[in-house]
């Protein structure tokens, strides 16, 4: 296994790799699913993840299994102090095998690299397992609500919904 920065090589298969794991029928087949809030099979696309890493204060790390395959990601975004955490994806037929915790392993090693003192990130309010789980590893509601962006373009929601924040304050060694 190895964790690396994402390449523009990379973005054909990281763009399967998020559509599996949030939409479509094939997200089913993981607890990270979001095809019961939205319908659609997209979550991203190439344009947008060409513009996520193209941009100077950001990377997006990839998984790669013994195997060679692409089978988990995070997205990461300095602001001022702190780093935001987006997309953290693993594939639905690789999940509960500690990729997501790998991937945040590297993730606060990356806050402490950029001299951040905290991770933030927004989660659909009612995903209340997947809240859960990234309380289990630290991650706090800061009581911080914020609207949830429609845009059919990737998925059309099917009850209102909006995000909450949560944040992890992370010590540098």
């Amino acid at each position: 296994m190895s964790i690396s920065a994402v390449v523009k090589e990379d973005i054909p298969a990281l763009v399967n790799l998020i559509n599996s794991a949030y939409r479509g029928e094939a997200s089913t087949k993981g607890w990270t699913t979001e095809a019961h809030l939205l319908k659609g099979d997209q979550r991203t696309d190439k344009e947008e993840l060409q513009k996520l890493i193209g941009t100077s204060d950001a990377v997006m790390l990839k998984y790669i299994n013994e195997g060679g395959e692409l089978t988990g990601c995070v997205y990461l975004k300095q602001d001022s102090h702190s780093i935001y955490l987006g997309m953290l994806t693993v594939s639905p037929l690789a999940q509960s095998q500690g990729i997501g915790k790998k991937l945040l392993a590297e993730a606060e090693n990356y806050t402490r690299k950029m001299n951040c003192n905290a991770i933030n990130m927004t989660v659909i309010s009612v995903r209340d397992e997947l809240i859960n789980w990234y309380q289990r590893h630290g991650y706090q509601p800061t009581g911080e609500i914020k609207p949830f962006p429609v845009d059919h373009q990737f998925g059309i929601p099917s009850q209102p919904l909006e995000f909450i924040v949560l944040e992890k304050r992370i010590a540098q060694q």
